[in-house]
């Protein structure tokens, strides 16, 4: 079995950027981190480190471990970016701080595309993306600046995960918004396609990430 890693790796570890995986640290603890897997050194300059997948893993596992289960998406904490989701009971408050949080997160996850490709695209979206299908497909929309649903159920996009592998559903209650979601999506690598509920009738798109 894999020894878990050190109180001092896990502490560069926490605090990675929550989008990019970038790490800060000593040489040595990145150095131990890049030896056991969770985290490879970016082979241009400034050769930063960031996490590997099972490093995003540990980090997420704690995560996990530290918040109650809950059935609606959770909204951001103090100091941890979250994109938008729609229908959250305490969303962040909008307005300029916001939009440079959210502009920030995109580039950083543009970044992430560019060094996880091996042609440098940020053309479709990443191995990150893929494992956190809400998330990424929130982000993309909230940087478009699509407007969020409020925990009424107003007007505005809700992303919600679904059975099928590598789909969300956007739920828009505007035709014309729907629309407009769909092309942000499919700008930023994302394949989108418009449904109805069975039972309902109630229009929604089904998104999944592109991968050529």
């Amino acid at each position: 079995m894999t020894r878990p890693p050190t109180a001092a790796q896990r502490r560069v570890i926490d605090t990675a950027d929550p989008v990019t995986g970038r790490l800060r640290g000593t040489e040595s603890q990145l150095a131990a981190l890049v030896k056991r897997g969770l985290a490879f050194r970016h082979p241009r300059p400034p050769h930063d480190h960031f996490l590997t997948p099972a490093g995003h893993r540990i980090r997420e596992s704690a995560a996990e471990a530290e918040a109650p289960a809950e059935p609606e998406p959770p909204a951001a904490t103090a100091g941890v970016f979250t994109a938008r989701v729609g229908g959250e009971e305490q969303a962040p408050k909008s307005g300029p701080a916001r939009a440079r949080e959210v502009h920030s997160a995109w580039q950083g996850l543009l970044e992430l595309r560019r060094m996880t490709h091996p042609d440098g695209s940020t053309e479709r979206p990443c191995g990150w993306e893929r494992t956190h299908l809400v998330q990424a497909a929130a982000l993309a929309l909230e940087a478009a600046g699509h407007r969020p649903a409020g925990p009424e159920g107003a007007d505005g996009y809700r992303v919600r995960a679904t059975p099928q592998p590598e789909a969300v559903a956007v739920h828009e209650p505007s035709a014309e918004a729907r629309r407009a979601c769909a092309a942000t999506l499919e700008r930023a690598g994302w394949q989108t396609g418009e449904y109805a509920e069975p039972r309902t009738g109630t229009r929604y798109l089904l998104a999944s990430p592109r991968r050529t």
